[in-house]
């Protein structure tokens, strides 16, 4: 069958149904593609701002500690500088090494739940 240049390509109608319903199927296929897409984009959004903020809390938290530790270890060297003997010095040494321990277990605790709470939040967006 040779086409005559003279006369105007004609597309049956058949073709032209079937190349519009597949371009529109590729629409929809691409627009739903897009919408997953930007899901997915929130979502992870979402949780990338609750860590952000579960690391900025544990950082606080951290820091806080950081500053108390430091005030009671110059609040004994104050104490050391004051005592009156070896012995004064030895009790004050043991007195704070306990305090220490106390405190250093409780703080370990407390940013093991913070850390438990920012990981477990960072999640729940995903969740839902």
């Amino acid at each position: 069958m040779a086409m005559n240049p003279s006369e105007p390509f004609q597309i049956p109608p058949e073709m032209r149904a079937f190349a519009e319903k597949s371009v529109e199927q590729a629409r929809q296929a691409f627009d739903g593609y897009l919408a997953a897409a930007q899901r997915t984009v929130s979502m992870f959004e979402g949780q990338a701002e609750s860590a952000r903020k579960g690391v900025k809390d544990v950082s606080a938290k951290a820091l806080e500690f950081a500053e108390h530790n430091v005030a009671s270890s110059l609040e004994l060297a104050q104490k050391m500088i004051r005592a009156k003997d070896a012995q004064e010095v030895m009790e004050l040494q043991a007195s704070y090494i306990r305090a220490q321990m106390q405190a250093l277990t409780q703080q370990a605790r407390e940013l093991g739940e913070s850390a438990t709470k920012a990981a477990n939040d960072s999640v729940k967006p995903g969740r839902d």
